[in-house]
């Protein structure tokens, strides 16, 4: 599966500029956020779901500082009941291990099965940030060049109001 290297050639290959920080294993928003005071960017957080039949996947991407109850989250998708997909379905599908959960795990799904939802509001930001597959590390990336990078890989993607 592609790692955090394979992420920064595949932004380069599309001519995206990027900054990036390596630090320690940060799982978690709360950890991460240690070390992001270097990153001038909006930093996100990305919850990856299945529906009810397990059929379908979808990865969830919103301002780290919000918070979203699964019903809630049910009512603004209308896509049935979610629960949370399993580490070997976000491995199956993204590439990756709990904990470095991200929109880079895309390029790892070639058949376009994940579908994104991203909330609106990330739109305003000059820049948005992500693990890049791989929790020891943070990327910051223009948030117009982040939509190209989204469009490169060929998976279906929405806006929308989650607030």
């Amino acid at each position: 599966m592609i790692g955090q290297e394979q992420v920064y050639a595949a932004l380069e290959a599309l001519g995206i500029a990027f900054d990036y920080l390596e630090h320690p294993e940060a799982p978690t928003v709360e950890i991460a956020r240690r070390y992001w005071t270097e990153l001038d960017s909006t930093h996100c957080k990305n919850l990856f779901f299945r529906n009810h039949k397990g059929n379908r996947h979808y990865l969830v991407v919103f301002h780290c500082d919000q918070t979203l109850a699964i019903r809630d989250l049910e009512q603004h998708l209308k896509q049935g009941k979610l629960s949370f997909a399993s580490p070997e379905r976000m491995q199956r599908y993204l590439g990756l291990q709990p904990g470095s959960v991200s929109p880079f795990g895309l390029i790892n799904d070639t058949d376009h099965h994940v579908y994104l939802f991203l909330d609106e509001n990330l739109r305003k930001a000059g820049k948005l940030s992500f693990h890049p597959n791989d929790n020891r590390a943070s990327l910051a990336i223009k948030t117009e060049d982040f939509i190209r990078f989204l469009d490169s890989t060929g998976n279906s993607y929405e806006w929308i109001s989650l607030y």
